[in-house]
């Protein structure tokens, strides 16, 4: 299971390349991992702007600039999940089996692989 420094690595590693981005499409493969994925989730993040992520314990936060728990998207790496930033070329890098969450920013990626999926 990922620990908090971890978790706070990823925050860092995954900041700069996102905050101040738009999203401009969700890709959800898997609607149910720790707890359903609300099936209108697109619809509220499509057009957003990121505007920073942040960490709560284990959880880490995207602000979408509408205030905290409003327009904030959570998100728990479980037992062994990750996240990657990827080009938004789906010939380049196709999704795998564990690929569950994808976060399309433009000409980014975020996608959430999770082996353990419970």
């Amino acid at each position: 299971m990922p620990e908090l420094p971890e978790v706070e690595v990823t925050r860092r590693g995954i900041a700069p390349p996102l905050v101040g981005q738009t999203v401009s499409n969700v890709v959800i493969r898997t609607p149910r991992l720790r707890y359903p994925i609300p099936p209108d989730l697109t619809q509220h993040l499509v057009g957003r702007t990121l505007t920073r992520i942040t960490r709560r314990g284990k959880y880490l936060l995207f602000d979408f600039g509408i205030g905290i728990g409003i327009g904030t998207l959570l998100l728990h790496l479980g037992m062994s999940g990750s996240l990657r930033l990827l080009p938004n070329d789906a010939q380049a890098t196709p999704a795998q089996k564990h690929d569950h969450f994808d976060l399309v920013f433009g000409t980014t990626v975020l996608r959430l692989r999770d082996p353990r999926r419970f």
